[in-house]
Formats: structure tokens, sequence, C-alpha cells
């Protein structure tokens, strides 16, 4: 049996990737965004589509490494004294903007008759922008070593952290008291960055320093160390992405962060593209034509919604209208946190599955609303048009 599944998971991989030569060479002839390729051919293959692939789930918990890699090279260029200074810049931001996105989703929600309950979770779901879309349509350049990068990073890491507590409460932890178990999610926080500071000081400086010559060696110690900070998190409570970025802020002042950071980013690459995948694999379009029309409807509306709530939010606080711009466009979608809260609150049978599709649709459409909008007027590294094409 084992042989037989082995097989299976390395068919589905040949598919996958045969698949995403093929059509992403079609949508570079035709100057469209090559991640849309990826999730389309997810839905194509998954078991919505053809059904080649009909269980998902392990190629999800597999993709799931892509979203851990980009944080964790995201924490590998930021110093901890920049970051905090990002975090109380955009700590007011980024709360205010969530409650008026939450706002709008709940209303829409009320306005199809969902429950009260079940609109709050809309609400919930709809709150955040994506951290793996945002972040992977940033240059790097731009994103290490400029002020829009800084920015972007701040607001959607303090996204993440309201995700998590949104998630905890929804699975019953601390549901009671959530100011309380708020408050434990950043003691945790803190414990874990302390924990993974003093064990780079003391652990791993001296060890890449004593063995910096081989590259083979500082690249699967590094890689180590990412997923050892990634499952610490997750078994306290946060989540792989916290853990990941954490890991990677705390080797930041290593001589070798960016050779390191440049070795990582094709294995990035690799579980990002099975990422976008599972995300297509995921739809079911045969639900209710009602909700089918609503999804599209407030996909495509939340779009320009979030964008203008954001450039005037950006400009309240100080930002340069350019920047505010265009923050505004590549913070404009939904969060893959959404289908994390629809699982939470499917299985907890606060929402019922239908409804839960509807945000996933939903989730999907600003996805790709977003990344045309993003691609077709700012540098991102999957770009068609040379001038904006940059790595």
């Amino acid at each position: 049996i084992k042989p037989k599944m082995e097989l299976e998971i390395l068919f589905e991989l040949a598919v996958i990737m045969v698949s995403a030569a093929v059509l992403g060479t079609l949508f570079l002839f035709l100057r469209q965004p090559i991640v849309i390729a990826y999730i389309a051919i997810g839905f194509a293959l998954g078991p919505g589509g053809l059904g080649l692939i009909k269980e998902t789930t392990h190629l999800e918990q597999i993709a799931h490494v892509g979203v851990i890699l980009l944080l964790f090279l995201i924490g590998l260029n930021l110093q901890p004294q920049k970051l905090l200074a990002i975090f109380q810049k955009t700590a007011l931001l980024t709360l205010s903007t969530s409650l008026l996105f939450a706002l709008a989703a709940t209303t829409f929600a009320l306005l199809l008759q969902f429950s009260l309950f079940a609109s709050l979770i809309v609400g919930a779901a709809m709150m955040f922008s994506s951290t793996v879309v945002g972040l992977k349509l940033v240059p790097t350049t731009t994103l290490h070593h400029k002020r829009t990068g800084e920015v972007m990073t701040g607001v959607l890491l303090l996204q993440d952290l309201l995700a998590i507590l949104i998630i905890l409460l929804l699975s019953g932890g601390g549901s009671e008291h959530p100011i309380m178990a708020f408050g434990l999610l950043l003691l945790k926080f803190i414990a874990l960055a302390i924990a993974l500071f003093l064990g780079v000081r003391w652990i791993m400086l001296p060890l890449l320093t004593r063995f910096d010559v081989v590259q083979e060696y500082t690249f699967v110690a590094t890689l180590g160390w990412c997923l050892l900070g990634a499952e610490v998190a997750h078994l306290v409570g946060l989540s792989y992405e916290i853990g990941a970025f954490t890991a990677g802020i705390s080797i930041a002042s290593s001589p070798v962060a960016l050779a390191i950071a440049e070795h990582l980013k094709p294995l990035r690459e690799f579980f990002l593209i099975l990422f976008f995948f599972a995300i297509g694999a995921r739809l079911n379009l045969q639900i209710s034509p009602l909700l089918l029309a609503a999804a599209i409807i407030f996909g495509t509306l939340l779009v320009p919604l979030k964008a203008f709530i954001f450039r005037k939010a950006f400009v309240w606080s100080g930002e340069k209208e350019s920047a505010s711009k265009e923050l505004s466009v590549r913070l404009s979608q939904a969060s893959e946190f959404s289908l994390l809260v629809v699982l939470a609150a499917t299985s907890g049978d606060w929402l019922h599955y239908e409804q839960g599709m509807m945000i996933q649709i939903a989730t999907l459409i600003t996805f790709i609303f977003s990344t045309y909008w993003t691609v077709l007027r700012y540098p991102t590294p999957i770009s068609a048009s040379r001038h904006l094409l940059q790595d």
C-alpha cells in the first residue's frame, strides 16, 4: 500500500508541474499573471474539475511549507529594531481598517439573510489581506529595503496575529475571555521570540561561523531552524507562519542571512506553486445560484472597497499619496486566513457548508482581481511587461 501511495503522490506532482509549465507558458505569452495559471490548474484538475486529483489534503499540507518559507525569508531581511518601529506605526491603522472591512462584510452577509453570528464570521473571515499574495507580488528589493515593503509587512503580520486569535476563539480556546486569550497569545509570542534569539546567540551563530565554508551545512541548518521555529509556534498555539517569521528575524543579524535567502528562493517557489494549486482545487461551484452570485459580486466589490479604505487610511497616517495608492492596491485582496476561519467555523457548526464555500469563492475572486490590478500597474516578480518586471 505504501509504495502505491508514494507513486500516487509522484503522479500528482508530475501532473501539477507539467500542467503549470504548459499553462504558465501560455499565460506568459498572453501577458497574464502566472499565479492565476496555478489556481486555474488546481480548479481544472481538482475534485471540482476533471477529478484527476481527487484528494488534496496531503497536497495542502505540503504546500503550506511554501508559506512558511516565504515568512522565514522575509524575517531574514528584517532587523528587530526596524520591525518594532514598523509595528508602532501600523498598529492603529491595521486595527481600524480591519474593523471597517469586517463591518462591510458583516453587513453584506446580513443582507443575504445570514444569521447574526454567521454574518459576524463572514466579517471576521474577510477583514484581512493575504500575506502570501501580497508579499509574493512585491519585488525583493522593495520588500527588504523600501518603506512600501516594510509597511506592508507590518500590516500583514499584525493582521495574522488577529486572525490567529479569531481562529482560536472559533475553535473554543479562550472564548469566554477574549482579552485574556489575546494577552496569552502575546505572551507566548514574546516567549517564543526570546527562546529563538537566545538559540541563535548561543547555538546557531557559533555553528554557522565555524562551518560557513560548507554551503550545504548552512542551507540545512537554517532550513532546520526555520521549521523548528514554525513547529514550536504551532505547539504553543501560534501559527506556523509566525514561528517561521520569528525564526527568520532571529537569524537576520548573521552575515550569511542574505546568502541563505538566495538559496531558499527556488525551494519557496516550488511549494508556493502547490499552495496556489491547492486553493484552486478546493473550489466547488456547485452551490446555491444565489450564494454563487453573491460570492462573485462580493469578491468583485471588496477589492476596490479595500483599496479605497486603505488609501485613505495610509494618507491619514502620513504616507505619501503615491505610496498610499500602491499599498492600497497591493493589500486589496482577502486572506488565506479566510479559508482557515471557514474551516474552524464549519467544524464547529457555526457556518453551513455552502456559506463557507461562498466565502472561499469570494476570497479567490479577490486574489485574481487584486493580482491583475497589481501586476498591470506596479513592479512585481511575475509581470509580463518588461518595464514592470522586478525580482
